[in-house]
């Protein structure tokens, strides 16, 4: 678990990472250069999700030996597939990173929602329903070893 105090929005204590998968982690269908070992890096402090519809159809051997939790969507209303899952994991809890417009109510109901804007894009319906945008999706683990970064974009 990682606690977070951010002032005027109190402490939360995260314990679900969900990530999309193509254009927030992954380019192309690749996992993105440092993801991997992010995630090895926090995955014995957090409890890491996978969500996509798999476009490329190789999701499964890109993230091969990692700790996570792999949930393939099928087409058609992945907005609320999204959304149902962080909602099992208690989004108050969790923190949800994505790029796409299907990522829309997950990043805005996760009681921290990142959208990232990589090389496939950034919807503007995301961008719009996050809490904080990132650079790069290799910022979220720099998040994870010093969350006070997190303070000065989110205090109120």
């Amino acid at each position: 678990m990682l606690k977070i105090t951010i002032p005027g929005t109190g402490t939360c204590h995260i314990e679900h990472v969900v990530f999309d998968y193509n254009g927030t982690i992954a380019t192309d269908g690749h996992l993105i250069n440092g993801v991997r070992q992010g995630i090895k890096q926090y995955s014995d402090i957090l409890k890491f999700h996978v969500i996509t519809a798999d476009t490329f159809g190789f999701v499964k051997e890109e993230l091969t030996g990692l700790n996570i939790v792999l949930a393939v969507i099928p087409e058609g209303n992945q907005e609320q597939r999204k959304l149902d899952y962080i909602k099992s994991l208690g989004p108050e809890r969790t923190i949800c990173a994505g790029n796409g417009a299907n990522d829309r109510l997950m990043l805005e109901k996760a009681h921290i929602g990142i959208a990232v804007l990589g090389d496939e894009g950034l919807a503007a319906s995301s961008l719009l329903s996050c809490d904080i945008m990132v650079k790069d999706v290799l910022d979220i683990f720099g998040f994870f070893k010093i969350p006070q970064r997190l303070v000065a974009s989110l205090r109120t």
